[in-house]
């Protein structure tokens, strides 16, 4: 009787083990793995499959070629901090305080009690992953992180089971990776301070040691603490064997996200992975380095382009491709001189990182947020296409919560929608509108045939930067079906004036909503 019950419990968990096996390989064949590839201030005109003549882009290329490329894809803002924020949240950053442009040692600016993008995919079954820039702040409060020991409030506490980032950017410091909530390689010989206030005793700085500086120099700001040979944003003091070199930011960031894909190819996975190409300070691999004609800027483009080529690489070995939704875009629009003097204005050449838009990162007209975006998936998109459908990277929250048939929290989200059908390209149905952000705040109203921006205070040109900002104490007005944004038509057309201020002032108030059925 006994040896018959053993046997029969036995038989029992032998079924119930099978049986989750053949769930858990079922959930695995019915849902891809997500993997969001995001640049950082790569242009709409950067990119080989956009245009650009002067960089070979082959790996991206290859992305378009079997995917669906957009041609009206919005960032929800011209800077890096709000785009994030709002993509990972669902959220426009606008209506959160201390959503700009973001410190080295800012804290958590998405609060653990945010529900994200990554806790959606986490709860759906996925395990999730964060690599290279993060730009949203760590630890509780800004200013008051201890460097030298687990942060206590991190990327795990916002749904991500592994993590491996730039605090902020390669231009500000902390210059050293998290891994999970503590420095990547600490060296207890060499403890880590920051400060974005002052100097430490004794520590060089670009301002005052300009002939330390032997990889970059600064072409205007950027003149703080000297990290590689590279003067930052920015106090810092120690780091030792931790500390980055920018040559090498690339290959550690793709490596580990190569060895999260390994480690989890039987299971589905979400990976963000987030690269700081094009962004300042260019200073890419030696393999990269003076290989095209446009400088620095064009190495990088290069050095991020064999990066997507190093994971296609490895889904394709594991079998993985078609069933993986990949996600290629980019965070705002590009700028050439951000601060450092490696000659992007004059190897330019006839290259635009713009395309034929106007404006460019911080700025409010074109050039600012619309973006490149690719979306590949072999299993679903059977046909390569090019969309004009007006998007937004707000709506991938959404979008990817009814891929997961994810039940969001009441108020998670709260500015998402679901346009799945468009990103796959079932459908080319557009937004009816997008809201865009520019560095001042000022707020525009994108529809396909017309654009508002809101009249705003602020120079109309960034001279350092060279950047027309959009800014005009004017209500502007452009038809987007006949120029990019040359002719204000704000008078010829008040009645079209006033239903986008009508638009924008609903989506402030949370009045205006999209019926999606």
């Amino acid at each position: 009787m006994k040896s018959t019950l053993i046997l029969g419990l036995g038989a029992s968990f032998l079924v119930t083990g099978t049986i989750q096996a053949q769930k858990k390989q079922q959930h695995k064949q019915q849902v891809p793995n997500v993997l969001f590839i995001y640049a950082d201030d790569l242009g709409y005109g950067d990119l080989e499959c956009y245009g650009a003549k002067r960089v070979q882009t082959p790996n991206v290329n290859r992305l378009a070629n079997e995917g669906i490329r957009f041609t009206n894809a919005y960032a929800t803002a011209s800077t890096s901090t709000p785009s994030r924020y709002s993509m990972l949240t669902g959220e426009y950053a606008w209506r959160i305080p201390g959503t700009d442009i973001a410190a080295g040692n800012a804290g958590m600016i998405i609060r653990p009690e945010r529900y994200t993008m990554a806790d959606m995919f986490k709860n759906a079954g996925y395990t999730t992953a964060a690599l290279g820039k993060w730009h949203l702040g760590l630890g509780d409060k800004a200013g008051e992180q201890d460097w030298n020991a687990p942060l206590p409030t991190a990327l795990g506490d916002l749904g991500f089971d592994y993590s491996y980032i730039m605090a902020a950017t390669a231009d500000r410091v902390p210059c050293v990776f998290i891994e999970n909530g503590k420095v990547a390689n600490y060296d207890p010989s060499a403890p880590i301070e920051v400060s974005y206030e002052k100097n430490f005793p004794g520590e060089p700085t670009g301002k005052d040691n300009p002939e330390l500086l032997y990889n970059l120099k600064p072409s205007f700001g950027h003149d703080m603490s000297i990290v590689n040979g590279i003067s930052r944003i920015g106090f810092m003091k120690g780091g030792g064997k931790a500390l980055w070199k920018d040559e090498n930011i690339a290959d550690s960031i793709t490596t580990h996200a190569i060895d999260f894909i390994k480690a989890n190819k039987d299971k589905p996975f979400f990976m963000y992975f987030a690269t700081n190409d094009v962004h300042v300070p260019r200073f890419p691999h030696d393999r990269f380095r003076g290989k095209n004609p446009m400088g620095l800027r064009g190495d990088a483009i290069a050095q991020f382009d064999w990066s997507v080529g190093q994971l296609l690489k490895t889904l394709d070995e594991l079998g993985l491709t078609e069933n993986t939704l990949i996600i290629l875009s980019s965070d705002n629009g590009p700028v050439v001189d951000d601060g450092y003097a490696d000659r992007a204005v004059e190897l330019l050449g006839e290259h635009k990182p713009t395309g034929p838009l106007r404006g460019n990162k911080y700025s409010a007209f074109e050039g600012g947020t619309r973006i490149p975006a690719i979306v590949h998936w072999p299993k679903e998109i059977k046909k390569a296409s090019v969309s004009d459908a007006l998007v937004s990277q707000i709506d991938w929250f959404a979008s990817l919560a009814a891929l997961t048939n994810s039940r969001l929290p009441k108020g998670s989200a709260p500015d998402s929608y679901n346009y799945l059908d468009t990103w796959l390209g079932k459908n080319i149905e557009d937004r009816p509108w997008v809201i865009e952000q520019a560095l001042n705040h000022a707020l525009s109203v994108r529809t396909k045939d017309w654009k508002y921006i809101e009249p705003s205070a602020g120079p109309a040109l960034m001279t350092r930067e060279n950047v027309e900002t959009g800014y005009s104490k004017e209500p502007q007005l452009y038809d987007m079906t006949k120029d990019f944004e040359q002719n204000n038509q704000a008078l010829q057309h008040p009645e079209v004036v006033y239903q986008l201020q009508s638009i924008l002032s609903g989506v402030r108030e949370k009045t205006e909503t999209i019926n999606k059925k």
